[in-house]
């Protein structure tokens, strides 16, 4: 019995469109300044705002494709693309950092002279825009992993905006040019870190991982305590999309099922475990050939859990 909403991501092509063309405009201002200045800090902090230009157009492409209608031939339509997406712009984001911190390494061992009032004043210009835009994405970001990394890479461009800020100033009452790649290597490592809960999740749903926000041994136990259930065997939870999470199940029941017990645990599977397309089978006999679910088949069908039999 298969289940199914429309599930899509919300409507933000308002606020991708205003992030991509402020941020792009800012990228090409921020790298003549930089390059102007002599400030490494400012040119990397001008190519990971530039990789953010292109996560967001990215995440914008992949929020049209799964807004499209589902086809014979992609019977999902394109709703995995978000997931690759996701994936696709933090391997982009090391890539990126990889570079700032092979130039900002070379700089530090004979550091030169940066105009620190320039290099001050365009970044202050970065925290607002930044903080701008993180803030047109903030109400997606607990439910959609890609509008979440559009978030994510938003906010951490504000932040390390102000570092460079701060680096200048201090720059400008001491004349530690060396603070200049040395704040670039801070902002590439911290790019690298806060970036990994990104490259990780969306790693696990490309590869067909249950959902972080789906405890896969709860909706077992929910499956396997319905009334008549005797055994529950091939359960099978993934990520549609970014958004929409699936599920497919054997219910073995000696009484069978009518339609109405199908449609209240579709429901109940949406209400209480964020599961929007549920297709359940329903089976009379076990005949003991299938991948079942129970403490004797532990780590065969369900390898982080034991099943349960009702």
């Amino acid at each position: 019995m298969a289940h199914g909403h429309d599930h899509a991501p919300k409507d933000f092509n308002l606020a991708f469109a205003l992030g991509t063309a402020l941020n792009m405009t800012f990228v090409l201002v921020e790298a003549g300044y930089g390059l102007a200045s002599g400030s490494l800090a400012l040119m990397a902090d001008a190519g990971h705002n530039l990789s953010d230009v292109m996560a967001l157009v990215m995440a914008w492409a992949a929020m049209v494709m799964a807004n499209r209608r589902a086809t014979a031939r992609h019977t999902f339509g394109l709703k995995k693309g978000t997931i690759l997406v996701s994936l696709a712009s933090a391997l982009f984001l090391y890539g990126a950092m990889g570079i700032i911190l092979r130039e900002a390494l070379g700089r530090l061992r004979s550091p030169g002279p940066v105009a620190e009032g320039t290099v001050i004043a365009v970044a202050a210009v970065g925290v607002v825009i930044n903080t701008a835009t993180a803030l047109l994405f903030m109400r997606g970001r607990k439910s959609d992993l890609n509008i979440k990394g559009a978030f994510l890479h938003m906010a951490g461009d504000a932040a390390i905006s102000a570092g460079v800020v701060a680096a200048g100033t201090v720059i400008a009452f001491t004349g530690w040019y060396w603070l200049d790649p040395a704040v670039s290597i801070g902002i590439a490592v911290l790019i690298l870190v806060t970036g990994w809960g990104l490259l990780r999740d969306s790693l696990h749903l490309a590869m067909g991982g249950v959902p972080a926000n789906i405890d896969g041994q709860a909706v077992l136990g929910y499956l396997s305590g319905l009334p008549g259930v005797k055994l529950v065997h091939d359960l099978h939870i993934w990520a549609a999309s970014t958004t929409e999470n699936v599920l497919t199940a054997h219910l073995v029941m000696p009484d069978g099922a009518d339609d109405r017990f199908l449609h209240k645990v579709a429901e109940e599977l949406d209400r209480d475990f964020s599961i929007h397309h549920a297709t359940l089978q329903v089976e009379r006999e076990d005949t003991g050939e299938e991948c079942r679910i129970s403490r004797k088949d532990r780590g065969r069908c369900w390898p982080e859990g034991e099943g349960q039999r009702g």
